[in-house]
Formats: structure tokens, sequence, C-alpha cells
């Protein structure tokens, strides 16, 4: 059987290769089966491949779930953490772009005439940083994603916020990826609502915090010291996938 292996952060460069085409003996091989030989051919990264996250055909897989002939499977640490509306009374945004993000656009597309309340989160660079893992002087930052997965997921998102938070009327997750210059903004999650009180502010909250879990977008530090992937301490779980798709 043949399948192509991405490779994202941190396994791409101890890997040298974004992507690679691996021939295996039989007509399946589980996840567990795959992490031991790619293991085998890749002995300097053994211990990223045990911990990596794993994706076939943009679902998170496990341990002795099943990889046939042909698919695509995707390794990556774990994360660092198109515009559309589905819906003209639940608009959504989902969008990785390589430009600066324009709040006030975001805003306005989850808006309707009801709505009365927007709560939004941004993120930015920061140039310095007291905390282990990190670079303490960063000049720019490298993100990048797994860009089918990465929206995929992004809508999960939206759907689990919907599932807490009925009163939320308006979705907006971005992301942006490529080189970030320090004061440059990073991310925007943005819920909106007739109240304040319908939940749009737990609900900025939970998205932020979830698309760090489970969007496979991942971000390098570069600065005057040297240059580090940075990675998040969650493991995606079998709860974690995305039923719905």
């Amino acid at each position: 059987m043949q399948i192509k292996v991405l490779f994202f952060a941190t396994l791409r460069d101890l890997a040298g290769a974004k992507q690679i085409q691996l021939a295996l003996s039989g007509e399946t091989v589980t996840v567990d089966a795959l992490r031991e030989e790619l293991s085998r051919r890749y002995p300097q990264m053994a211990e990223n491949i045990s911990t990596a996250s794993l994706a076939v055909n943009e679902e998170f897989a496990f341990g002795c779930d099943v990889i046939t002939d042909g698919a695509e499977v995707a390794l990556f640490p774990p994360v660092s953490g198109g515009i559309g509306q589905v819906d003209l009374r639940r608009p959504e945004v989902f969008h990785l772009p390589d430009a600066p993000i324009d709040h006030d656009e975001v805003i306005a597309a989850i808006t309707i005439p009801e709505t009365g309340a927007v709560c939004l989160f941004s993120g930015m660079v920061r140039g310095r940083t007291e905390k282990d893992g990190h670079i303490p002087e960063t000049d720019y930052l490298e993100y990048e994603a797994y860009t089918p997965m990465a929206l995929s997921k992004m809508k999960q998102v939206a759907r689990e916020i919907r599932e807490r938070w009925p009163l939320v009327q308006g979705i907006a997750i971005v992301q942006r990826v490529g080189r970030l210059k320090v004061g440059h903004n990073t991310v925007l999650i943005a819920c909106s609502a007739a109240h304040r009180d319908d939940g749009c502010f737990e609900a900025a909250r939970y998205g932020i915090d979830r698309l760090k879990e489970i969007v496979p977008v991942w971000k390098k530090e570069i600065g005057p010291s040297g240059e580090v992937w940075i990675e998040g301490d969650y493991t995606p779980r079998p709860e974690d996938r995305n039923e719905n798709d």
C-alpha cells in the first residue's frame, strides 16, 4: 500500500521534508504500527513521533484505527494553539489569511439586525516573553497550518460553541499564517449575540482555548538568540473527532 505522510512544524524540520510517499506491505496498517515504522525510518525524531498528534484524511486517528491505501496522514505536535455564511441568521466566518485581519470587517460579517453585543478576542505577537520553552526576545513569528483540517476544526469549534451557548448569533474564527512581526495581530475570535448576557463573553473565551487544543496551527519564534517551535500541552482524544463531517 502507498500513503502520503505530511510533517508539520518540529517534525517537518527534523524530517527535512514537508511530505513523503510511503510504501508499506499489506493492504492496511494501524496508527500504532505506522508510528513504529516511521520511528524506525526516522530515529532522530522517534520521540517526537511517539507524542505527535496524527490525523488520517483530515481527522484525528488513534492506536488501533486502520489506515488504508491512498490515505493522507499528517503528523504534528500539539497545536500552539474562506469567509462564508452558512445561515443569514447565524453567520459564521472561518479564515486563514496571510494578510492583516480587518476587525471591523469581521464584526460586520457576524452581526445581524438583532445583534446588540459582540465580544472579540484578538491575539498579537509579543516582543518579549518570560516563559519556559520560549525565547526571551522575538523579532517575528512564522505561523503554519494544516489548512483543510484547520478549517474543518474551526467549524467544529463553532458547533461546540452553539451547543453550549445557543443564544450566540454569529461566530468568527480567523487565524493568520505566514511571517508576522511584533505587534501584528495573529488570531481573532468573535461572537455576537442580542445581549451581552447571552453567552458571547464565555463563547469567545471557549473559542480561543479550543482553537489552541484542536485546530492544527503552529508558530515558530525567531529572535536574536535563535528560533524555536512553540508546542502546546494538549493531546487530542477520540472525543475530539469531528463526528459531523
